[in-house]
């Protein structure tokens, strides 16, 4: 398959959710608006104090999560593919009077229309699965980093996307076999909406993230594993603290999320 025609096809899936995100609990669009903070506790606390640092947020959605860095006082700059979702986030920064910056385009298109290099890239939640080749992802993230500047991924443990949508039996492989390209009906912020979309992932194992940050000179300075989740985005859930979920049955056995920071040398 041509890297374009996944580009397209994902670029209107994700065009697509754009209104009904913005329209979802799962967003809360109405208090974010009045300040509050879209990061979970766990990425602000691995972010730490970021004021007046430059961040680059790679596959930004409509920008909840950028527009909350730049309210840490960092200067933000959101990457996304779809172009509803950058126009919705411009929308939303100037209505703001704030001045994070947003850009539509492909993670791999990246290094075209930025001209300066970053203290910090963060990523996070369901973004990797979305791409073929995570050695030009990594390529991009060293190419954007200043010297002494830190990668900041948190996502998705890919021990997840093994199983099927109900956690019920193991339906794909853990390692990078192939393009699965299925269809969807709702979306993980309103699963009874009325929408089906296409799309085209990959599964990356945790090996494949490592070898290629580090081959692009990346040193990896923390990883961490949690066995919850900080979104209620999947089937067969509980909330078993404030704000921490778990697959219902299978209680705290399986990894859920994986923290990462790795360093430019």
């Amino acid at each position: 398959m041509k890297n374009q025609d996944y580009f397209e096809i994902n670029k209107q899936t994700w065009n697509n959710k754009v209104p009904v995100h913005l329209a979802s609990d799962f967003y809360n669009q109405k208090e974010f608006l009045k300040g509050k903070n879209s990061l979970p506790e766990v990425d602000q606390e691995i972010l730490g104090d970021i004021t007046n640092k430059s961040i680059l947020h790679l596959q930004c959605h409509f920008g909840q999560d950028s527009i909350s860095m730049a309210r840490m006082g960092a200067k933000v700059t959101g990457i996304d593919l779809s172009d509803k979702a950058i126009d919705e986030a411009k929308k939303i920064n100037s209505a703001l009077n704030l001045d994070t910056k947003f850009i539509c385009c492909n993670v791999y298109d990246t290094l075209e229309h930025i001209n300066e290099q970053f203290d910090i890239v963060y990523t996070s939640y369901g973004t990797i699965g979305w791409l073929p080749d995570l050695d030009k992802w990594a390529n991009v993230i060293s190419k954007s980093l200043k010297t002494g500047g830190k990668l900041i991924f948190i996502e998705f443990h890919p021990v997840l996307w093994m199983f099927d949508d109900d956690f019920k039996e193991i339906k794909y492989h853990y390692h990078n076999e192939k393009p699965i390209i299925e269809e969807y009906t709702g979306t993980y912020a309103n699963k009874e909406a009325d929408i089906k979309t296409d799309y085209i992932g990959w599964n990356h194992s945790l090996s494949e993230v490592f070898s290629s940050l580090i081959n692009q000179g990346l040193q990896i300075q923390h990883f961490k594993e949690y066995d919850y989740s900080p979104y209620n985005c999947f089937n067969e859930t509980i909330e078993f603290e404030k704000g921490k979920f778990r697959i219902k049955h299978m209680d705290n056995k399986i990894p859920m999320l994986f923290s990462l920071i790795a360093t430019k040398k």
